[in-house]
């Protein structure tokens, strides 16, 4: 800064643009934030919430939970994966539910015991209280669809009644409950 010839009294300091260095500094960081924040929720985790209690007991209405976006765009869905997806005849809901067959396997449920290529399914983690006695005729899963089901079998609207699932329609797979904070944890 130029010296106009006059002296500052003792103490006085010259003037600073440390204030707005402060402020885009912030400002800068602020953006990376949300740069940051946005891929990942595009791209990798979405929060979402939990709409009622077809999971019981892993999920409870209202849970708060992430969902890994990117598990299925680099790998393949499992059987027993928990997964969101939209609703095959509103794509305006997303449903949660567990992946209980996948293409090509032949399906059969009799009075409640879920039977997969000719094997009875353990699914340890449906309890007792919540097992029903529907059937469902024996059916081949067809090619890029999921049959899904809830854990609490006694009152899940799932493939039973909607069909399988096109994979085109499950975005992601259920990861880390986060709320509350008593139940967080991985999904199994």
């Amino acid at each position: 800064m130029e010296n106009d010839g006059q002296r500052r009294p003792e103490g006085e300091r010259e003037p600073t643009l440390k204030h707005s260095g402060a402020m885009g500094s912030w400002l800068r960081d602020l953006v990376v934030s949300i740069v940051v924040s946005a891929f990942i929720i595009i791209f990798l985790y979405q929060p979402v919430r939990v709409e009622g209690t077809s999971m019981l007991p892993m999920l409870e209405d209202q849970d708060r939970l992430f969902i890994n976006k990117l598990a299925y765009r680099v790998g393949d869905i499992q059987r027993g994966d928990v997964v969101v997806f939209l609703y095959p005849h509103d794509h305006e809901k997303s449903y949660i539910k567990r992946v209980i067959a996948l293409p090509g396997d032949v399906l059969k449920i009799d009075h409640g015991v879920v039977v997969v290529n000719g094997k009875e399914v353990a699914e340890p983690y449906v309890p007792k209280q919540f097992e029903d006695d529907r059937s469902q005729p024996e059916m081949t899963v067809p090619a890029h669809e999921y049959f899904v089901m809830g854990d609490h079998r006694s009152i899940s609207s799932d493939s039973r009644e909607f069909g399988p699932v096109d994979r085109d329609l499950i975005y992601g797979k259920a990861a880390f409950v986060y709320w509350p904070m008593d139940q967080a944890g991985v999904v199994h």
